[in-house]
């Protein structure tokens, strides 16, 4: 990674200012393995996620990143510093894809958004099955991670975050294995990603579920 001693005094510096800010707490950072290939899976809420979920990880992670909040001021040499490396999300950016093939295969860890850009409105969306098409070609196991409080503290919509508080929960490992028939691997890639929706979203209250999701929950 470039400029590492700018990522520990960055991360640093993002600690203090998410305890004293965002009163951000973390549950389940022992489940994040130490080392090894693995990719970290946040539901994305803020440009802060990246730094949100990095803080108690004591490893460098890369991320793969919109390729606009890159040329950002300030915030974009933050986010390169960090390890983010720019994906265009209008097109296919094979780049960028070996980028991520190169960074698991080498025992590295790696960031992706599931949900591919920040919610609108809150909600959880969909997720796509890019993560676990990567995890299953490289064998890395994906850790998937609930923010909550993201939203209020810094949505799409706004031009200053918000002192709200931020809590991150970090959950168990999923360890994929694909089916040996090549017939069956598409439905095993959208349940798997289903799956790991249903694990991200188990740690969101209800107005952070996906409205069909909530519909289903039995009243109470």
């Amino acid at each position: 990674m470039n400029k590492l001693w700018l990522f520990h005094i960055s991360r640093w510096l993002v600690r203090i200012v998410s305890r004293l800010y965002f009163r951000i707490e973390f549950e389940g950072v022992e489940r994040v393995p130490k080392s090894g290939a693995m990719i970290v899976a946040p539901n994305h809420v803020s440009y802060f996620d990246p730094f949100w979920v990095s803080i108690p990880i004591a490893r460098p992670l890369r991320y793969m990143t919109w390729d606009r909040m890159t040329r950002l001021p300030i915030l974009g040499k933050l986010i390169v510093a960090y390890g983010s490396f720019p994906v265009n999300v209008d097109k296919g950016d094979r780049a960028a894809l070996k980028a991520s093939l190169e960074q698991l295969r080498a025992g590295g860890g790696l960031m992706l958004f599931p949900e591919g850009s920040r919610t609108p409105t809150g909600r959880l969306e969909d997720f796509k099955p890019g993560v676990v098409r990567l995890a299953i070609e490289t064998g890395a196991p994906i850790v998937p991670v609930t923010i909550i409080g993201g939203y209020r503290a810094f949505s799409r919509h706004h031009y200053f975050p918000r002192p709200f508080k931020v809590r991150i929960v970090y959950h168990k490992p999923i360890h994929l294995t694909p089916p040996a028939n090549h017939a069956e691997l598409k439905q095993y890639q959208q349940d798997q990603t289903g799956r790991l929706q249903s694990v991200v979203a188990s740690a969101l209250p209800p107005e952070a579920l996906p409205i069909r999701k909530q519909q289903t929950l039995p009243n109470s």
